[in-house]
């Protein structure tokens, strides 16, 4: 199993290699069924695409032999840690409520003209809103500005902002279209 991390934050996303092609079959049944309190997609992949994460991790990381004695990853989620991050036009926005709409979030960057065809809001395959969207920026500085709107609330939410990526918010609008 590999979990998928940048910067030493887990992306809530993981690869799991199994033995027998039976069990990733019985694996697949559990898509968007609950993990805990959180729902979880379970989907196949193409190796190449397991074999790309590793690589991604190993030139991240850099190889450690002794990787195994080295403390997990910190979780902190001090805002120092987003300011490490690696922006780009495109923030990710988590925790909003089941029944946002465009207006909403629109609204709420609003000081930051946001155009309503670059605001993408994540279903689950079944249509429901997953709590996630994805809002491109005019500018990478524009996206930056605006994560002083972190934490802020959506009706009785409050909205957590991540800087996120182009091949993030793909993955993200390509499930939410199956």
């Amino acid at each position: 199993m590999l979990l998928v991390n940048k910067n030493g934050r887990f992306l809530g996303e993981a690869f799991v290699v199994f033995t027998r092609p039976m069990h990733a079959d019985y694996a697949v049944q559990k898509n968007r069924q609950n993990m805990g309190r959180r729902y979880v997609e379970v989907f196949k992949c193409k190796k190449q695409d397991y074999y790309n994460a590793v690589a991604a991790e190993v030139e991240s990381e850099g190889f450690d032999p002794n990787y195994h004695d080295r403390p997990a990853p910190s979780r902190s989620k001090k805002p120092k840690d987003k300011d490490q991050m690696e922006y780009t036009q495109i923030l990710k926005l988590r925790g909003l409520p089941f029944t946002v709409k465009k207006s909403d979030i629109l609204n709420f960057f609003k000081n930051y003209r946001v155009a309503d065809e670059k605001v993408h809001i994540a279903c689950r395959p079944d249509g429901k809103v997953t709590g996630e969207a994805y809002v491109t920026f005019e500018s990478t500085e524009a996206a930056m500005e605006a994560m002083e709107r972190d934490r802020k609330m959506i009706g009785t939410r409050y909205v957590e902002l991540f800087p996120s990526t182009p091949d993030e918010a793909r993955r993200a609008e390509s499930r939410s279209k199956q």
